[in-house]
Order: C-alpha cells, then sequence, then structure tokens
C-alpha cells in the first residue's frame, strides 16, 4: 500500500467517489433546511455573541449584587468589630 493510498485511506478513485456520494447528501440535506454554509457560519458566529453578551450581562449583574449587599454588610461588620473589640 502506498503512503497516498494510507493517506487517503483507500484508493484515490474510490475515495474521490465516496466523498462525492457524501457531499451530495449532505448537499441535499442542507437544500432542504434552506441552510447554506455561510448562513451555517454566520449562525455560528451569532449565537458566540450572543453567549458572550448572556455571559457578560450576568457579571455585571452579580457584580451588581454584591454591591448591593456589601452596602449593608460592610457597615454593619464594621460596627460588629467596633462593638466586640470594646469587651
Amino acid at each position: 500500500m502506498s503512503n497516498l493510498n494510507r493517506f487517503l485511506g483507500g484508493s484515490p478513485g474510490s475515495v474521490l467517489v465516496k466523498l462525492i456520494f457524501l457531499s451530495l447528501l449532505v448537499g441535499a440535506f442542507l437544500a432542504f433546511l434552506d441552510l447554506t454554509p455561510f448562513r451555517l457560519i454566520e449562525g455560528l458566529f451569532n449565537w458566540i455573541a450572543s453567549v458572550l453578551d448572556l455571559s457578560l450581562e450576568t457579571v455585571l449583574d452579580v457584580g451588581r449584587w454584591v454591591l448591593y449587599g456589601a452596602i449593608i454588610v460592610v457597615p454593619l461588620w464594621l460596627i460588629s468589630r467596633l462593638f466586640s473589640s470594646r469587651r
């Protein structure tokens, strides 16, 4: 078996026929769903952007909650430390 056949996984002719057949099946499936490769890539980028936006929004919300809680908790903690050191 030559290096080319080993790399391709068979003879070049049979691999070419298999690739054409699989390309036909995938192309028909995409046409049935009315998708194009460009729409798939665009959808992937939009999905990644929405995940990043959601993550950033969540981080900002959590940061805001920590800040709101700290406005109450830190002064109470400081007052409790001041009164507990006087004993």
